[in-house]
């Protein structure tokens, strides 16, 4: 256990605590177990190891990697009595879905120590699996997403600016008061490279292609039990959605391209989307929402359709990816009848700053979300202010 501090120690030492993610202040970090998902390369581990630096005992708390070469020959369980009987109270682990049987162990860690506070982050497509154990009546379970552009301009240039609510955005509250720089041109940054927390890495596509990559080849294979035939359709199907992003399915003629049932493709597409790839736009429906019939589909974020587009992806798609992507992590977003995207009582049009209002003019409580303009006025809101939602 001495190698598994001294790593420990070692990732501490380096972590910088200048930036905080919004997502840390929502979190009940003193619950007995929390449970943080999110899509690979969004800074979970760097949240966790943050949190340790600024508020725990270092002293009483271990960080451990669920694929250390510890694990080969010792079993959580056994780690986690080790650590409490040396006096341990917080046992912080990461990448937890790359522990065979992780759902079991957590299960006897929570009722075999119960004064052992545990917090793991895993993969956004952990619900998949069918686990041994059920632990959604024990632990608080969060969401994690890349970066907004309030975030991506903290970071980048220390512009720390607060979050704005939808209502707030739609009276035209946001403030940028820098004169230095302008929210446009950082707002044409941010599309490309500035939703995930590595962008300032060398290679920043490269690295987000590679991500792409294990999620597809790795990941979903290994909760959805995929057979390599079945991978490989998979890698098929992002390619056509991708080609033709905002894609409009049709669950019947994909069948027949990918050679497999409707409803199998479905199951794809809603693996695609719990691994952040892809974003399903859906009708609404009075009953639970995720059943409503999908009418688009978008990637995920905007980084991720320059990171997979051969040419200069469509300034139109991005535009509305950027919008869903966003809005959907603060409230539902559905299809609309006779605009863009409807959220609760709003409807909205997306476009460029040409964009007119003769396709909504006589539509209630509608908002026509330009591109390239500074500043909103009456039922026009730019769209770079639906960047500080969160």
């Amino acid at each position: 256990m001495d190698t598994l501090y001294r790593s420990y120690r070692m990732l501490l030492s380096n972590i910088s605590t200048n930036f905080i993610r919004c997502l840390h202040d929502e979190i009940k970090w003193d619950n007995k177990l929390i449970a943080i998902l999110g899509p690979r390369g969004v800074g979970k581990t760097t949240m966790l190891l943050q949190h340790i630096k600024l508020y725990d005992n270092i002293d009483e708390t271990l960080f451990v990697t669920a694929d250390d070469l510890y694990f080969a020959e010792h079993k959580l369980i056994d780690l986690a009595m080790d650590f409490y009987q040396h006096g341990g109270k917080k046992l912080y682990i990461d990448e937890i879905h790359k522990y065979a049987g992780w759902a079991r162990e957590i299960k006897n860690i929570y009722d075999l120590i119960p004064r052992l506070q545990v917090v793991y982050t895993g993969s956004s497509i952990l619900d998949l699996e069918v686990g041994e154990a059920d632990l959604s009546r024990r632990k608080l379970e969060y969401r994690m997403v890349g970066l907004s552009f309030r975030e991506y301009l903290a970071i980048s240039y220390g512009y720390h600016l607060p979050v704005y609510s939808l209502e707030d955005i739609l009276k035209h509250k946001v403030d940028f008061p820098y004169a230095e720089a302008r929210p446009i041109l950082l707002f044409k940054e941010y599309l490309q490279h500035g939703y995930y927390p590595f962008f300032q890495e060398k290679g920043y596509l490269l690295r987000l292609q590679s991500i792409i990559k294990q999620t597809l080849e790795n990941d979903i294979p290994t909760f959805a039990n995929m057979n390599i035939a079945a991978a490989l359709k998979l890698k098929r199907l992002l390619y056509i959605i991708v080609k033709s992003v905002p894609f409009k399915p049709n669950f019947t003629k994909l069948a027949t391209l990918l050679d497999m049932n409707r409803n199998t493709v479905s199951d794809l597409m809603c693996y695609l989307e719990k691994a952040g790839i892809i974003n399903q736009l859906r009708a609404e429906t009075e009953g639970i929402r995720l059943l409503g019939k999908v009418d688009k589909v978008y990637l995920n974020n905007t980084n991720l359709a320059y990171a997979l587009s051969d040419n200069t992806p469509d300034i139109g798609n991005v535009r509305e990816t950027f919008f869903f992507s966003t809005l959907r992590v603060v409230c539902p977003v559905t299809t609309s009848d006779v605009s863009d995207f409807t959220v609760g009582g709003y409807t909205f049009e997306v476009g460029g700053k040409n964009k007119s209002q003769k396709q909504v003019h006589d539509v209630e409580n509608v908002y026509v979300v330009k591109d390239d303009i500074e500043y909103g006025m009456r039922n026009v809101v730019p769209l770079w202010a639906f960047g500080f939602l969160y």
